[in-house]
């Protein structure tokens, strides 16, 4: 009687054998992670080239800068090419002065008046261009558009011309409506009043950015939210304190904080409009060291005031930022 047995092979192994994974060469399994390093380096190659741009249009002049506030740079220097260093005398000049204390406090009020009201307009006509009706949305956009793409001089022109003592637009309409004292108002002759006309420049030029992208933002919440909002029997405003809002505030965190850099760092608007007058009452920091600077020919104490400004608003914005992280942790 024959017993059938499996097929073997010469070496008496199985003929059938399981699958096994092909083993890759020596040279393929060592570049095998290649692409994938080559896939996170990417994004840092493709940085590089506006971070040589910002390094040698920015960090060049500012170390260049700082050079500048450690020496004694005045006219003379300048002629004969005399590199004179004094050390921390400029900074020592400017700090222990009265003039730089009222300027930066009259910066950091400016700064907080004007992002107050740049945030607060701009908020609401973002929120009326998500209510209104395309047609009304594409004109109250178009007109939104142009105001902000005006250039800087060309709009303080315009303002200067409306706020002018004599033939200004806003007097002779403040006389028609029974202001008669207001007909020849001198609005650069004060404080308050050249501030109020360079605040209203700016809250104008800048609410556009806020109500524009306020707008795209809200293009991104969910419908289905207000739908549940509703048949919850939320209104009008608990719809917006429960739905929109909360959408909204990381975008109102980082809106706000280009507005208080922007603001902060105001220079045209004010010098083109009065050139920090009257008696300099209105000058801010960037106009308080171009004055001392460029203005009164003391170059390295101007390049000390405006590295002290760089210093107080690194100090604003810090404070703003560990003040929103801290509340964003607590909410968590």
């Amino acid at each position: 009687m024959s017993v059938q047995t499996e097929g073997t092979d010469t070496a008496g192994e199985p003929a059938v054998r399981k699958a096994e994974a092909p083993v890759p060469p020596r040279g393929e399994a060592r570049g095998a992670g290649r692409p994938a390093r080559r896939g996170a380096a990417a994004p840092y190659l493709l940085l590089l080239p506006a971070l040589l741009a910002t390094l040698i249009l920015l960090g060049w002049p500012l170390v260049k800068n700082g050079m500048l506030s450690f020496q004694n740079l005045n006219p003379r220097q300048l002629i004969l090419h005399l590199t004179e260093w004094n050390g921390v005398e400029n900074y020592k000049s400017v700090l222990q002065g009265a003039d730089f204390w009222h300027v930066v406090e009259r910066s950091v009020v400016f700064t907080a008046v004007n992002v107050v009201l740049i945030m607060l307009f701009g908020t609401l006509t973002g929120l009326l261009l998500a209510r209104l009706g395309k047609k009304m949305r594409l004109t109250l956009m178009l007109g939104l558009v142009l105001a902000w793409a005006m250039p800087v001089i060309a709009a303080t022109t315009v303002y200067q011309w409306l706020f002018a003592q004599q033939f200004g637009v806003v007097n002779w309409v403040l006389d028609k409506l029974g202001w008669h004292s207001m007909a020849d108002y001198n609005w650069l002759g004060g404080q308050f009043s050249t501030f109020s006309v360079v605040t209203l420049l700016i809250v104008w030029q800048s609410i556009p950015f806020v109500a524009i992208n306020l707008y795209a933002a809200t293009t991104t919440i969910p419908k289905e939210l207000y739908e549940a909002a509703s048949l919850d029997g939320a209104g009008a405003w608990k719809s917006f304190t429960s739905v929109t809002f909360p959408f909204l505030r990381p975008f109102l965190y980082a809106t706000t904080f280009l507005q208080v850099i922007w603001v902060f760092k105001s220079f045209a608007q004010i010098f083109a409009i009065n050139a920090g007058g009257p008696d300099r009452l209105t000058e801010t920091l960037p106009i308080y060291a171009f004055v001392e600077g460029v203005g009164n020919q003391h170059f390295g104490v101007g390049a000390a005031i405006s590295f002290l400004t760089i210093l107080v608003l690194l100090v604003i914005t810090s404070y703003y930022l560990r003040m929103v992280l801290k509340q964003e942790e607590d909410e968590l």
